[in-house]
């Protein structure tokens, strides 16, 4: 095991991100390994809350026009201050509303279906809250039965080739994960964006797996829309306000949802009661953004900036990679299964390990300072995350499961709630 203190501890010491440790509060957890679920708070994110907060106190209403942080632009500028994270230009990216109101927005004004092709693939694995708005989507159309799922052989994983074989003429849109939010695995967007478009047919992502952990290439991959949350890997905070991209091919499409902030901003506030569309990606908003939700990803983007996305993939992935490596060695003997893909081509941010007693060994995880988070039946998701998590960290975190294993702690919980028995 000293050989595997010995490798993190190299690796910290050759860790170019290993100062931006010190910019957030690890609250009561000794290792946080649940920044796939929530990011941690940062001093940059509550400094420019605490901006923001002192805009309101000094200008006023004057705040939506004044100062360095104007709130009537604050959408477009966190939006632009993501684009680099997703491959994209400033115009087609921005801050607002949620990821399930995203969805709607985006796919009930990019959404053509006609009587031969109006059916809508997703997948079989996908996060409840994008079936439910596209099964509603659906019924509104009357397309109640339009919804085709593409399966999964293992429950974990889904197949490239099995997507596209789906991709039939009755398929008017697709919406698929970047990142499957249970197994952490990755699809293939560029492909899948081609394969779509050959057929004539709208894709796009939900990217809130990805989003601050794996670079993309949105625009030069062509895909059409996509969508994500905030308070995940971006460290925004909780209900953080969702980001939005959309190929400016589509900008002249009328949006679905209107409301007076997707108005041309130089005509906003001459009243109107005819909709004057936004030319840019500010079309997509619909009501006052919600300035507090907003100003903690001021500070919070600027190490992504100042990192780099691809040194945050680079580390990410040598991250779980040395975590996967130190279970397959030192919890060989105890039938934890590595359900994430192995390849770091098919890896995003966080592993999945299934046991029977899951449950219990999430409970004896947070008991003893390490907070991961629980999946039903039967499965632990772990996030190192390369902002604010170390190799040591990831260390400790393994020895701290071993320990668990071998005593068998996790008998002390209820394995069906993870609480004590």
């Amino acid at each position: 095991m000293n050989q595997w203190l010995e490798k993190a501890r190299r690796k910290d010491e050759r860790d170019a991100l290993a100062k931006y440790k010190e910019e957030f509060y690890l609250g009561d957890a000794v290792y946080y390994m649940d920044g796939n679920s929530l990011g941690l708070m940062s001093r940059r994110s509550e400094q420019s809350m605490l901006d923001v907060m002192a805009d309101w106190k000094n200008h006023g209403i004057d705040g939506w026009t004044r100062g360095e942080r104007p709130w009537f632009y604050m959408s477009e500028r966190i939006g632009a201050m993501m684009a680099d994270l997703v491959g994209a230009e400033s115009q087609e990216v921005l801050a607002t509303s949620s990821t399930t109101m995203n969805i709607h927005q985006t796919i009930r004004s990019l959404y053509r279906p006609t009587d031969e092709r109006y059916r809508i693939l997703v997948d079989d694995l996908n996060f409840p809250s994008d079936i439910y708005a596209v099964q509603s989507i659906l019924e509104d159309y009357g397309y109640g039965d339009g919804m085709v799922k593409v399966p999964s052989d293992d429950g974990h994983l889904l197949a490239t080739d099995r997507i596209i074989d789906m991709m039939d003429e009755s398929i008017a849109l697709i919406l698929l994960p970047s990142v499957l939010y249970r197994s952490g695995q990755v699809l293939e967007m560029e492909k899948l964006t081609r394969k779509a478009h050959e057929k004539g047919i709208v894709i796009g992502f939900d990217l809130c797996h990805s989003i601050g952990s794996v670079p993309h290439q949105l625009k030069a991959w062509d895909v059409d829309f996509a969508v994500w949350c905030t308070y995940k890997h971006l460290n925004g905070g909780p209900g953080s306000v969702a980001g939005l991209y959309v190929n400016e091919k589509h900008h002249h499409h009328p949006v679905s949802l209107k409301g007076w902030f997707g108005n041309n901003k130089e005509t906003q506030f001459d009243m109107k009661h005819t909709f004057d569309q936004a030319s840019d990606i500010s079309q997509y908003q619909v009501g006052t953004p919600h300035i507090f939700s907003m100003a903690p990803l001021l500070g919070a983007l600027e190490m992504f900036d100042e990192a780099g996305i691809g040194n945050i993939r680079q580390k990410s992935l040598e991250l779980t990679g040395f975590m996967i490596g130190m279970i397959e060695d030192v919890l060989k003997d105890h039938d934890i299964d590595i359900v994430t893909p192995k390849s770091h081509d098919a890896r995003g941010g966080h592993i999945l390990i299934g046991h029977p007693q899951a449950a219990g060994i999430n409970a004896a995880l947070k008991s003893k300072g390490v907070i991961p988070d629980f999946r039903a039946p039967s499965y632990v998701r772990i996030a190192p995350v390369a902002l604010y998590n170390s190799f040591e960290d990831v260390h400790h975190t393994v020895m701290i499961l071993k320990e668990i294993m071998d005593d068998r702690l996790y008998e002390q919980f209820d394995n069906k709630r993870g609480v004590i028995a």
